[in-house]
C-alpha cells in the first residue's frame, strides 16, 4: 500500500477552499486515496466534508495513502504534493 506522510502547508489547513481543491484532485484519480491525521483513522480524501472533519490544520503531519493497484504510488504522490503546497492564494 503506498503512502506517504506530509505536512499541511496551508495557513488554514485543509479546510474551505483548500478542502475542495484536494477533494477534487483526489476524487479525479484512478484509485481512492485516504488520508489520515498522524495517529488518527483514515478517510477518503476525495470528500470534502471528510477533509474538513479530519481537522488538519496548518503544520500538522498526515498520512496519505492508496489500496495497491495501477497508478496507486503516482496518486497518493499527487495529493501528497498538493496537501504539501500553499493552496490558500
Amino acid at each position: 500500500m503506498p503512502e506517504r506522510r506530509v505536512t499541511v502547508a496551508s495557513k488554514v489547513g485543509l479546510h474551505a477552499r483548500p478542502a475542495a481543491l484536494v477533494a477534487k484532485a483526489a476524487a479525479a484519480q484512478p484509485v481512492a486515496v485516504q488520508i489520515a491525521k498522524a495517529g488518527g483513522t483514515p478517510v477518503a480524501a476525495g470528500s470534502v466534508l471528510n477533509l474538513m472533519t479530519l481537522a488538519a490544520g496548518h503544520g500538522d503531519e498526515v498520512i496519505i495513502s492508496a489500496e495497491d493497484a495501477e497508478g496507486a504510488q503516482e496518486a497518493v504522490d499527487a495529493i501528497a504534493e498538493l496537501v504539501a503546497s500553499d493552496l490558500d492564494a
